[in-house]
């Protein structure tokens, strides 16, 4: 069966996507300030504790078109979604620019990933308390963060989803995070079958260029 979809609308929101974070978790008598300061905290213990992770995505428009794919990341700064078969796109993070190939049009685009909150996965050292916001659940067992840079509302907010793990790096599991952008375009991302501090290759991370006199990266 042949997928087709709008080709605009997809790399547009793939590429905020492309975002994610972490939460963490709250302590229920704690006052709010130190819920987020603890939140935050066990964020940057687990990004410190994960130098790699694989996972299966399903990515949902605000259309409710899915597609699905395989995440690889790998620090500092690498990170691949290949998507499913029949879909022409790869998207190519390696720390200083996250880049996405459409084979069927033969186009290539590039953006810093300082422009997105993708650099708060992929750069373990990055202060979180500059730019995330610990946000209420109904769960003590899910966790979720909001993350925006106020002086770049261009660059759109991420709001990611952990849940308490206790085989997870510093027990929290990424379960997915929703993108929206400048214009209100949504993208939802579910994770599943995470695996963590596994061999990754750099090899994993190469592409090849569809642009005529071009050479794969």
């Amino acid at each position: 069966m042949t997928l087709t979809f709008p080709r605009l609308n997809l790399t547009r929101a793939a590429a905020l996507a492309l975002a994610p974070l972490a939460a963490a978790g709250l302590a229920a008598t704690a006052p709010a300030t130190a819920q987020s300061a603890n939140a935050l905290a066990s964020v940057q213990s687990h990004l410190k504790s994960t130098s790699s992770m694989t996972a299966d995505f399903v990515q949902t428009d605000r259309n409710g078109q899915r597609l699905s794919g395989k995440l690889t990341l790998k620090r500092p700064g690498k990170i691949r979604f290949q998507y499913q078969k029949g879909v022409p796109l790869l998207i190519v993070g390696d720390g200083s620019s996250l880049t996405m190939i459409d084979y069927e049009v033969r186009q290539v685009q590039r953006w810093p990933v300082k422009n997105s909150p993708l650099g708060a996965l992929l750069d373990p050292d990055r202060d979180l308390t500059r730019y995330a916001k610990v946000l209420p659940t109904g769960s003590n067992d899910v966790l979720s963060v909001e993350v925006k840079d106020p002086k770049r509302p261009e660059y759109g907010t991420i709001t990611m989803v952990f849940v308490r793990d206790g085989s997870a790096p510093a027990g929290l599991r990424l379960r997915g995070w929703v993108a929206l952008d400048s214009q209100n375009n949504r993208t939802r991302i579910d994770l599943s079958n995470q695996k963590f501090n596994v061999a990754v290759a750099d090899s994993a991370f190469r592409w090849t260029d569809p642009r005529p006199n071009k050479r794969g990266r």
